[in-house]
């Protein structure tokens, strides 16, 4: 049955992970969206785990494109990272930087948003190092199958971060819930979970494509969450700021919650 929406699926259709990055993450002068996609996550996760109470052995990175620097503060925190991608491209683009290959991007920009926030920079120079050195695994998943890493059986993580992701592959209130589902079952019992999400939103754009985003609010978010079963802990929502058509967000979220035991 084809798809009756308009615009592609970010786990469905082909997708130009360099061309995201250059879009919505990179350091170029016209690049609208630094309070947004790189500011408000650094700053929210930095905040998050700074208490202390959120490490253990293992952290799943459940995220959309080839993006790294959400994880600079959990690196600190988890020994290990497992990081689960839904299409080769992405995964390609991923390693390219993880082994630190000719023409990998350039995120140099988003550690000294780091050392910015940081007392002793002297730690943030080695960043990037530091989550090469804690992404362990980098797995491509199939969210229709039961176990979506199927053959491969992960084991319980402490911790499952989520960026842009539950949007992206949404197409209504119940793909949400089904996937968020899919998601809780990644944790452990207390597990923590932190999602980055877009309010408002319909479409994104990368290079020609226009892609679809589900359209829900604050409401709906922290609602999705309760009913799961999580205990939500923090939550920050940010208005846009950015001008540009390339996306038709209102607002970023960042909610971090834990799994009742």
């Amino acid at each position: 049955m084809m798809d009756s929406s308009p615009h592609k699926l970010y786990h469905e259709h082909d997708f130009d992970s360099r061309q995201y990055l250059e879009h919505y993450f990179s350091d170029k002068p016209d690049m609208a969206f630094g309070d947004d996609t790189l500011k408000f996550i650094i700053e929210n996760l930095r905040q998050v785990f700074a208490v202390g109470h959120i490490n253990g052995d293992i952290l799943i990175d459940l995220s959309t494109g080839s993006f790294i620097h959400h994880l600079y503060s959990a690196c600190e925190f988890f020994k290990n990272i497992i990081v689960l991608k839904a299409n080769n491209r992405c995964i390609m683009e991923l390693k390219r930087w993880v082994d630190e290959r000719t023409g990998a991007f350039y995120w140099g920009h988003t550690s000294t948003l780091l050392q910015e926030k940081e007392e002793n920079s002297d730690q943030c120079q080695d960043q990037e190092a530091k989550v090469r050195s804690a992404i362990q695994h980098v797995v491509k998943y199939d969210l229709e199958k039961e176990n979506m890493t199927e053959p491969l059986v992960l084991p319980p993580a402490d911790c499952v971060i989520s960026v842009w992701l539950l949007d992206a592959i949404s197409k209504n209130q119940d793909d949400y819930i089904r996937y968020l589902r899919k998601f809780s079952r990644l944790l452990k019992p207390g597990g923590h979970l932190m999602m980055i999400g877009a309010l408002g939103a319909t479409y994104y754009t990368v290079g020609n494509d226009k892609f679809h985003l589900f359209t829900c609010d604050e409401d709906f978010v922290r609602k999705s969450l309760v009913g799961e079963g999580f205990i939500i802990d923090y939550c920050k929502v940010k208005e846009r700021t950015a001008v540009s058509d390339l996306i038709d967000y209102k607002a970023v979220i960042f909610i971090a919650a834990h799994k009742e035991k």
